[in-house]
């Protein structure tokens, strides 16, 4: 809790300091939210795998904290304006670890920023299929990610939610679509080449790599 305090103060310094064109530091603001995802994503804060009582204990003292720190995220990075090109597609992994944790509103706060990424991308440089190459699953898994999370149910949500802020895009409707549907595919292949890749069937192994391939 006396950390999250600090990580608190260092976003109102960030704010009001380090925000405007002529005094943004890039650095600090990358190391900030770092800094956030891996509070957020820490084995002690992962109510999940905590009995029901222990569980209640902390929900009750002290709230859970993942949550507030989320929020946190999420409104740092809309408060980058101009600046959030800087960093895409490096946030692009970082972001996706913090919307992999099981909690439904952190999820709902957080995955709309990687539909904001598409836009920024679009209206600057690249094509919104480009920010495939971004969206990468971290090959060590954080401690948050829970085993039912590591499963396709767990990520469902994200290609879903992003196709539906695309549809309600006048210009990504199209391109948006082809994309959430790619991405859906992908991790679907991934996730079952994941799953069975230590299976003792040499040919279900094979037609898992050559459907990722």
């Amino acid at each position: 809790r006396v950390f999250l305090r600090a990580v608190n103060q260092f976003t109102s310094v960030l704010n009001h300091f380090f925000l405007d064109p002529a005094n943004f530091e890039l650095q600090l603001w990358n190391n900030y939210f770092h800094l956030a995802v891996a509070f957020l994503t820490h084995e002690s804060l992962q109510l999940e795998t905590f009995s029901q009582a222990k569980r209640s204990k902390i929900i009750k003292k002290y709230g859970d904290m993942r949550k507030e720190i989320g929020f946190k995220i999420r409104d740092m990075w809309y408060n980058l304006g101009p600046h959030k090109m800087k960093f895409i597609p490096a946030m692009v992994g970082p972001i996706l670890e913090v919307t992999l944790v099981p909690e439904p509103e952190l999820r709902k706060a957080t995955i709309p920023i990687f539909f904001d990424m598409m836009q920024c991308e679009f209206n600057f440089t690249l094509s919104p299929s480009q920010q495939l190459w971004g969206l990468g699953i971290p090959s060590t898994p954080r401690p948050c990610w829970g085993r039912a999370e590591l499963g396709w149910p767990g990520l469902a949500v994200h290609p879903c939610r992003l196709l539906e802020h695309c549809r309600k895009h006048k210009y990504l409707a199209a391109p948006g679509e082809v994309f959430a549907l790619l991405v859906s595919s992908l991790l679907e292949n991934l996730l079952d080449y994941r799953s069975n890749m230590h299976d003792e069937s040499r040919e279900k192994c094979m037609s898992c790599t050559v459907n990722v391939l």
